[in-house]
């Protein structure tokens, strides 16, 4: 090969080489401006980034200074007791008339409860005093005390409480006070930025930041016979008394209600739980303005999220988008629209459905007598239906707030002067005939005449009823049994909420 023909290869190699180096640079030079970035928004290959999603490092200083004063530190006593028993008693057919604790200590036997104490947060959404708090802040408090950030202290009284969402309204006689605005927590995103305000480990106010690290997450915290549980879950730092504080975000708007933690030592451990803002609402003014949560029903059945496949084979249940029926109620507002058995709920009012709590929190906004459109599928195809929702009684009435005097399940009436000087007791009122209703679920004998409650004196039916209207929780009953010696207590569990959360459906998945 001629010298000159092995030149030119060489040259041509090299022209080659530089090019495609050139080539190569001029490609990642464009992918750098059209792919990686688009002005100074980041996105991904496939340009799914969010481009109206904030950028930079937050600022919190204006919304921590705007809530603050509006989170309120809610202190609570729940009064103790002494129980006592004497041998010679009507229950002989527990122990015996020789009863061989009595013989043993050698005379009655008593237990003394102290009071307890507790606390937790709230949020002022009013300018004339209404705060809004879970229902376990306040559960069978006997005193409520409410200090705000200025250190000024208030009484508080118990409006209404809903144990099925963990709700309770609170008033404290105010005017012209710091409140707090609703936001918008259908709004709220994964990876969004947000505050939790409250007054945890009794210190005093407090703010942590974190992000939405999830949306409509159940952790089957709440035990009430038909909870609603579709938390936000954020890593903002929460411990015991953030209870019923506020979860805002960067604009300082309200966009939860603090009410758990999830961990293994009581103390938060990375994750915390809020109420969603529009659940919050609603049930809020439903306390205010009929003293009861009005829950609205759909009368379905549907099969829990984390089923395996195996319980789903042997349930009978399908793989399909949404939520899948398991059983539709005789009365209730669905099978009025056709639905069935096998079908799948896929949107209520055009909102994507995906899960249980999803299901849930969409209904929980909604009261009897509400329409709303139910999309669901069945046999691969989809359809839309026009439900009525109804109470658990099958109509569209509003549901009374019947307190627990309502549901003793007893005929009772005030004990004669005659009686009360026999019996050494100043008034009270006796249990003629016990039923079904809360008496039922103690040991209370028919006969029993009831002279106190959570100590304070019992003399006639309407002080009973004053006292069982407000009551929450667990409260003791304490009286005599006329002809027997000594003074016996009976715990009592009651629930105020009437809010129409007990349904004839079995299990909590049945909106």
């Amino acid at each position: 090969m001629k010298l000159k023909n092995v030149f030119l290869i060489v040259a041509i190699s090299i022209a080659t080489s530089l090019l495609s180096i050139w080539g190569y640079g001029t490609w990642l030079r464009n992918q750098s401006t059209t792919v990686q970035t688009e002005g100074k928004v980041p996105v991904n290959y496939a340009g799914f980034f969010d481009k109206d999603a904030p950028t930079g490092i937050p600022d919190f200083t204006a919304a921590a200074t705007s809530a603050t004063p509006a989170v309120v530190h809610i202190k609570t006593k729940i009064k103790g007791g002494t129980v006592s028993s004497r041998s010679n008693n009507p229950f002989g057919d527990l122990f015996g008339d020789d009863d061989p604790f009595y013989k043993f200590f050698g005379g009655p036997r008593s237990m003394t409860m102290p009071d307890q104490q507790a606390s937790g947060s709230g949020v002022i959404i009013s300018n004339d005093g209404y705060i809004v708090t879970n229902n376990h802040v306040i559960d069978g408090a006997s005193d409520i005390n409410v200090t705000l950030s200025n250190r000024k202290s208030y009484k508080g009284t118990v409006i209404g409480a809903d144990p099925n969402t963990d709700l309770a309204v609170i008033k404290i006689n105010g005017t012209n006070l710091p409140y707090m605005l609703y936001g918008n927590s259908d709004d709220v995103k994964l990876g969004q930025w947000v505050m939790a305000v409250g007054y945890p480990l009794t210190l005093d106010v407090t703010v942590t930041a974190g992000i939405i690290s999830a949306k409509s997450r159940s952790i089957g915290i709440n035990r009430s016979d038909r909870a609603i549980e579709s938390y936000l879950q954020t890593d903002a730092a929460v411990n015991p008394g953030n209870s019923g504080g506020a979860l805002i975000n960067t604009e300082g708007e309200l966009i939860g209600i603090n009410s758990a933690i999830a961990s293994p030592t009581g103390s938060y451990a990375g994750y915390s739980y809020a109420i969603p803002v529009n659940i919050v609402k609603k049930a809020v003014n439903d306390l205010i303005k009929f003293g009861a949560v009005q829950r609205a029903y759909i009368g379905i059945n549907y099969a829990p999220d984390d089923l395996t496949d195996e319980q789903k084979k042997a349930n009978g249940i399908k793989d399909g988008p949404g939520v899948f029926i398991t059983g539709v109620a005789t009365d209730g507002a669905a099978v009025a629209a056709g639905i069935k058995k096998g079908d799948f709920v896929t949107k209520i009012n055009d909102v994507d459905i995906n899960s249980g709590p999803e299901l849930q929190e969409q209904i929980a906004r909604y009261k009897p007598g509400d329409k709303i459109n139910l999309t669901y599928v069945r046999d691969g195809k989809e359809y839309t239906a026009s439900l009525t929702l109804k109470n658990k009684a099958g109509n569209y009435e509003v549901v009374k707030n019947e307190t627990a005097f309502d549901n003793l399940g007893a005929d009772l009436v005030t004990v004669d002067k005659q009686t009360a000087q026999k019996n050494d007791i100043s008034g009270g009122v006796q249990v003629k005939k016990i039923g079904n209703g809360l008496l039922k679920n103690t040991r209370m004998q028919e006969g029993f005449i009831i002279t106190s409650v959570d100590g304070q004196d019992i003399n006639n039916i309407d002080d009973l009823k004053t006292i069982l209207k407000s009551a929450h929780g667990t409260v003791k009953l304490e009286g005599v049994y006329p002809g027997y010696d000594g003074t016996y207590g009976y715990p009592l569990s009651i629930d105020n909420d009437s809010s129409g959360n007990n349904n004839d459906q079995d299990n909590n998945n049945n909106p």
